[in-house]
């Protein structure tokens, strides 16, 4: 099954955050909050404008983005957790 976008959305996979601290230390599962950060699997072709024309998008597959704690919206792909975003909810694209 694949998804496509529409308009200025983004389908991000979230990014977990390790389960041990660098000091070699489990971090137990209620002491994990939501991820923040994610790579872009695919993008929606740009928001509509008034003239007819789409705005491009800012970010591509393949970016590692940062969003809000509460940001877009859960689906399960192939068992997997991913999230929909309009393009406006992502913070940053994280470079290097």
């Amino acid at each position: 099954m694949a998804v496509k976008p529409l308009e200025d959305r983004v389908l991000v996979k979230p990014i977990e955050k390790e389960t041990m601290t660098e000091s070699g230390l489990y971090l137990p599962e209620s002491s994990k909050e939501r991820p923040i950060q994610g790579q872009v699997v695919a993008t929606g072709p740009g928001k509509l404008l008034d003239n007819g024309t789409r705005a491009a998008l800012s970010v591509k597959k393949g970016d590692r983005v940062v969003y809000g704690k509460y940001a877009g919206t859960e689906v399960e792909i192939k068992g997997d957790k991913h999230l929909i975003l309009r393009e406006t909810e992502l913070l940053g694209v994280i470079q290097g």
